[in-house]
């Protein structure tokens, strides 16, 4: 009988219970993630962020790492782009700015260097929920008489499931006035992109607004998860749509909602959420 008695509970508890009775790995651990995920529909939910170096608009001498941890975690992001990071630079002391938030948020990263600075590094960086491998950082074009920063492209092989893999991609292009650097490193992005077998998510910074050429280049080789933009910076009155996430193939992920996060203590930008599904 009470051979019987168990069947039975076991039968009410149902697999989703009991698969919570299972141990849980952490993110840095050799788990089969496959086992929490439905074999063909796959959620995603990616964030990208210019932090500004962790350092509030309204408090021009301070770093508050925590305001931006609190901003990541409200939203919940599976992947995360993250721009303008410090690695123990003077203006924001010792630690990799990325590293420290990743630490917080029990993610995984990868840091790619930009430009030395301050005494340390300063760059952009990929954060993930899903076991990340193959951390590369490319080189994007800059001419040296523009006196422009270099700018990377860093990117991951994101492991989803036992058999399901995307490159994943942080980036942050040329800030000037002109474009003359913007449309080199969109092209060379585009190149990349061009050559990639696994589907490829890129998200970050463009600094270029939608109608712009840079962005006419972008949406020729890739999807949007936002057509009619909103605008993302300055925080107090958004004006301009600089930030987007961006797919490759345009078919290779559904997009269920693209949304600006209205958090404007934080950083000088409003970080933005995509919920996407990957798709065979």
């Amino acid at each position: 009988m009470k051979y019987i008695y168990l069947i039975l509970v076991l039968g009410f508890l149902g697999p989703a219970t009991l698969t919570g009775l299972s141990t849980c790995s952490g993110p840095n651990e050799d788990a089969d993630v496959s086992d929490s995920i439905p074999a063909q529909i796959l959620p995603l939910r990616v964030m990208a962020y210019n932090i500004h170096h962790a350092n509030p608009p309204s408090r021009p001498d301070s770093i508050d790492i925590a305001a931006i941890v609190r901003t990541i975690r409200a939203q919940d992001p599976d992947l995360i782009a993250l721009q303008e990071i410090d690695a123990d630079t003077e203006r924001s002391g010792p630690g990799n700015q990325a590293r420290i938030i990743a630490d917080s948020l029990g993610m995984q990263v990868f840091f790619g260097k930009s430009i030395d600075f301050g005494g340390g590094e300063y760059g952009v960086a990929v954060l993930s929920k899903f076991p990340i491998s193959e951390e590369t950082v490319h080189r994007l074009p800059t001419i040296p008489e523009t006196k422009g920063e270099k700018r990377v492209l860093a990117t991951v092989k994101v492991t989803l499931a036992q058999d399901r893999h995307i490159r994943f991609a942080s980036t942050h292009l040329d800030s000037q006035k002109e474009d003359t650097n913007r449309l080199l490193q969109i092209k060379e992005i585009g190149r990349i992109a061009s050559k990639e077998s696994l589907p490829l998510i890129i998200a970050g910074d463009f600094n270029a607004s939608p109608g712009s050429e840079v962005i006419d280049i972008l949406d020729q080789n890739f999807k949007r998860t936002c057509d009619d933009c909103e605008p993302t910076i300055p925080v107090d009155h958004p004006e301009k749509a600089i930030d987007f996430i961006v797919f490759h193939p345009k078919k290779a992920f559904k997009v269920l909602k693209h949304k600006v996060v209205d958090e404007t203590y934080a950083s000088d930008h409003l970080p933005i959420v995509a919920d996407l599904e990957v798709q065979r």
